[in-house]
């Protein structure tokens, strides 16, 4: 099988040339586009997703010999999670070579957080298929870069942090309320804003309301750190 001009790019991009060029085939065939002669990429991404995790456990623990085991998960957590994925495929235009059908297409699947994580983990598990498992740790140390070093020492995503800043000082957990959406239906944004009920309260916007929240709950821990 010879690759697409597009997907040769790609190979040139993620620093991995395929001696399999089907497993790169199918690791961006989204669902949407997948028929009985073609196969999609939700095997794949299944075990890339658990690739993923090894090769970040792995390298946590080399990386900081005496952190324990509840310094490291939320260190890990914050590296394998969907946004931190969807960050690195849009880093590498992984959105430009993936294979969607029509109604993906009209619904901005190329740019959807979801999408581009699945597919970054299923292309993790077509190199590790390709090259073994040595090349996949090569590929996802060499995409995450500096993310590793750089992984805060409290890693918990935000909403978590700020559900226990609440509760360490007997509130109720935060309230998540959305307060606007503009955009296509294709392509909405999202402006969500977070309330404690001490009165405190912020807002955030993104393509998704996860990202939204997760937005809005940082920009209240970062009001609430100014204010103590």
């Amino acid at each position: 099988m010879k690759l697409s001009g597009d997907l040769k790019a790609f190979e040139a991009r993620i620093g991995h040339h395929f001696g399999k060029p089907e497993l790169l085939v199918r690791a961006v065939t989204h669902a949407s586009m997948s028929s009985a002669n073609r196969d999609d990429n939700q095997r794949l991404e299944f075990l890339g997703d658990r690739v993923l995790g090894l090769v970040m456990a792995e390298a946590l623990l080399a990386l900081d010999p005496g952190a324990t085991e509840g310094q490291l998960a939320p260190r890990f957590n914050a590296l394998v999670r969907k946004e931190t994925c969807a960050d690195v495929a849009r880093e590498i235009d992984l959105g430009k070579v993936l294979k969607l059908g029509r109604s993906e297409m009209i619904s901005g699947g190329r740019r959807k957080q979801a999408l581009l994580g699945d597919a970054i983990e299923a292309v993790i598990a077509a190199v590790y298929l390709d090259g073994g498992f040595d090349a996949a740790r090569d590929l996802v140390l060499r995409l995450w870069g500096n993310r590793l070093k750089t992984v805060k020492e409290d890693a918990r995503d935000a909403k978590t942090a700020l559900q226990e800043w609440a509760q360490a000082r007997g509130l109720t957990p935060p309230r998540y309320v959305q307060t606007d959406r503009s955009g296509p239906d294709h392509a909405p944004v999202f402006t969500i804003t977070a309330r404690l009920d001490n009165g405190a309260e912020a807002a955030a916007t993104a393509p998704s309301k996860r990202a939204a929240e997760q937005a809005a709950a940082t920009t209240l821990l970062r009001q609430l750190e100014k204010n103590s």
